[in-house]
């Protein structure tokens, strides 16, 4: 009897195990897709108002002392596709030399759905919310922001936001796994 169980405790130890190493099923706009394994929930850690469908955090890469940051929102009353970018850019500052803000934007589909898709690196404006006038520069961040309407009309965005050489390393997985939206 002790054999049995200690080889059912072993069996669902090793399901658990395999489990958490496929990563996480989300749900957008009634898609699913599995995040990378090492992506971690984080949603508990959000505080405030204005939280979102999920969050991960993804592992910092080497040398890098902060992890990154994947947040996925459903947006009401947005306003229209360049407010939402402009938005985005007004987080943030050129990098140290720089005049302009480092920013690439293209077309890319989110499952079957076509997507806007805006990278930008430079110096974070972090606040302590989003209207404080007050910010604490923090260079070397880089966003991966992706923008979309359903079929059903609502609109989502995800957000992939961390030191560059962080974002750099998870930037393959998380268009991996947008694509993969089913």
């Amino acid at each position: 009897m002790r054999f049995l169980l200690a080889a059912a405790v072993a069996v669902l130890a090793a399901a658990s195990s395999s489990a958490e190493d496929k990563g996480t099923v989300v749900t957008i706009a009634g898609m699913k897709s599995t995040t990378p394994a090492d992506w971690t929930d984080d949603l508990a850690s959000v505080t405030g108002n204005f939280k979102p469908m999920a969050q991960f955090k993804t592992p910092a890469a080497d040398g890098d002392k902060d992890a990154a940051i994947l947040a996925i929102f459903k947006l009401t009353a947005s306003g229209t596709e360049e407010q939402n970018l402009e938005r985005q850019r007004v987080k943030f500052l050129p990098s140290a030399g720089k005049d302009k803000l480092d920013e690439k934007k293209e077309k890319i589909k989110v499952g079957t759905i076509e997507a806007t898709y805006q990278d930008i690196s430079g110096i974070l404006k972090k606040k302590d919310f989003p209207q404080a006038e007050k910010f604490t520069p923090v260079p070397g961040q880089r966003q991966l922001y992706v923008l979309f309407d359903s079929k059903d009309g609502d609109s989502y965005y995800v957000r992939l936001l961390g030191p560059e050489k962080t974002v750099e390393k998870h930037k393959k997985g998380f268009e991996e796994w947008l694509k993969n939206f089913k």
